[in-house]
């Protein structure tokens, strides 16, 4: 496995970004955005002319990654694929954003082969697009159809959920929000701490403005953002470390981010607990991190490979096994694997049952937080 992050002329600067995070939305607006795209196209213009190179250069048994998930769930699974089927993988890691707008500047002239993401949006994007390819049958069979690309154009490969993270110091269990609508209650000014721009944020605003409609969920958002004021972090990694010092009573995250502190810091060092919104509130989002092979890929056969390896038994267990510098504290959706980290099991939670294609490309989420300053 090869690595190449873009060049740090192509990077758009984001406070705090740390190595291992990927998802980001960048603040910066463009015209491509206008027309239905993610955000951050300005770092996808100027990113357009770098990377790894041509797939046809790196040879008939290789293939380029485009890698908008942590680099530490990628790894692991990337040796394996290697070790198993003999083709090399060279990985470009940055926000899934930001792959996905350069994916759509560079077109048919893009590198990549393979597209990986930590959420479905993106992908949903390049798939309006007409950028993917089908996915194997036999690939998307290994996983439930509900998430999966509705299209055909991209499987799903894990799932995360949304909770609640609390400091017992700062705020008790009895006192916490059991619907995300209440985040906005003035009782909760100066308590709670957002992440505007992580990309795990956009499906909760998709799902509020499906169930509330487009004004409720703006007023919703500038409502949030007067509570958190300056508890307005620039990644989940950032805000769960926060709750966890007390220096915010309480925010919104997937799970997996509490997982992985966890076991960064120790069970001692952790001071914050996790809880869940009712079942079914609009809060309550299941996020799908998913993979599509590009049409343009030349590699079409090698690439489709890796997404059957993903789905795979050996690939999903990668993704559930507990210890060790690359587990992921995601969910595996694919062949049966169920996860053997402390979690809630998946078939025990109760999400909001909005579809992958309810959750659609993240745009009119992205215009909301943009409307309420919050981008």
């Amino acid at each position: 496995m090869t690595t190449q992050d873009p060049q740090p002329d192509a990077q758009i600067p984001r406070p705090g970004r740390r190595l291992v995070r990927r998802g980001h939305v960048p603040a910066i607006a463009c015209g491509l955005l206008a027309c239905g795209l993610l955000a951050g196209c300005g770092a996808a213009g100027a990113a357009a002319g770098t990377g790894a190179g041509t797939s046809a250069e790196a040879g008939a048994d290789s293939i380029t990654l485009y890698n908008g998930q942590h680099e530490q769930t990628t790894d692991g699974l990337v040796t394996a694929f290697e070790q198993q089927t003999g083709i090399k993988v060279s990985v470009r890691n940055d926000d899934e954003d930001t792959l996905a707008n350069l994916i759509a500047v560079q077109g048919s002239h893009s590198p990549a082969d393979v597209f990986f993401t930590e959420n479905s949006p993106p992908l949903e994007f390049l798939q309006e697009k007409g950028l993917l390819s089908k996915v194997a049958p036999g690939t998307l069979a290994d996983t439930p159809a509900k998430y999966d690309s509705p299209a055909g154009d991209w499987v799903g490969v894990s799932a995360r959920v949304s909770v609640i993270v609390y400091n017992p110091s700062l705020i008790a269990r009895n006192q916490l929000p059991v619907g995300v609508m209440q985040l906005a209650s003035p009782k909760y000014q100066g308590k709670l701490g957002i992440a505007p721009s992580e990309t795990d944020f956009q499906p909760i605003v998709t799902s509020v403005t499906r169930t509330y409609g487009r004004a409720a969920a703006l007023n919703w958002l500038e409502k949030i953002k007067a509570n958190a004021a300056s508890h307005t972090f620039p990644d989940n990694e950032t805000l769960v470390s926060e709750v966890n010092r007390g220096q915010v009573a309480f925010g919104v995250i997937n799970e997996y981010y509490w997982y992985r502190l966890k076991a960064e810091i120790g069970a001692s060092a952790m001071h914050s607990q996790i809880a869940y919104f009712a079942p079914r509130d609009p809060g309550y989002v299941i996020d799908v991190s998913g993979a599509a092979v590009l049409k343009s890929s030349p590699h079409q056969a090698a690439a489709q490979k890796f997404l059957a390896f993903l789905v795979s038994q050996k690939g999903e267990e990668i993704i559930g096994r507990a210890g060790g510098d690359e587990q992921s504290y995601e969910y595996p959706i694919g062949s049966g694997v169920t996860i053997s980290a402390p979690e809630t099991p998946f078939n025990q939670l109760q999400p909001n049952p909005i579809t992958i294609g309810q959750l659609g490309d993240g745009a009119a989420a992205i215009d909301l937080l943009r409307q309420a300053g919050l981008l």
